[in-house]
């Protein structure tokens, strides 16, 4: 895109219909997009497997949206060695690492990634990148704990 001045109206990026809406922007060329669904679902596809294309497209599927899925809730783009927040809106707070959750190809409907209660609802997912000498910080902080269990 063209520098534009403070006045431009700007350029469409994307064309979308009328029930569809943009949840992320994926800036990157390695790794994965995590995908995750309201109902608990989600997939890993590989960042290569979306195609490029001009502005005022209209996408790819990403993910298969369904009644078993729910809507589209995150799209992150993540590395394996990451680790995952899911939050419900019920207060829920899951963490997982990313590479427990199975890579797939763009057009499936993933894999159950947090198991939810009645009338639960996946609201919010943050990556948290992994960071030299966190497992031994658990570690040392899990051994310090049962020391004085015993």
């Amino acid at each position: 895109m063209r520098v534009m001045g403070r006045g431009a109206t700007g350029v469409r990026g994307m064309t979308l219909h009328e029930s569809q809406e943009i949840i992320a922007l994926i800036i990157g060329t390695e790794g994965s997009v995590l995908n995750i669904t309201e109902n608990g679902f989600g997939k890993r596809t590989a960042i290569s497997d979306f195609p490029r294309h001009r502005r005022g497209g209209q996408g790819v599927i990403a993910i298969q949206t369904s009644d078993r899925n729910g809507a589209v809730v995150a799209a992150v783009l993540v590395q394996d060695s990451d680790e995952i927040m899911l939050i419900t809106d019920a207060g829920t707070l899951v963490r997982t690492r990313v590479e427990e959750i199975r890579e797939l190809g763009r057009n499936t409907q993933g894999v159950t990634v947090i198991k939810l209660g009645p009338n639960e609802k996946v609201v919010g997912v943050d990556r948290i990148p992994f960071l030299e000498g966190d497992d031994a910080d658990i570690d040392e902080a899990d051994s310090d704990a049962t020391e004085g269990e015993e």
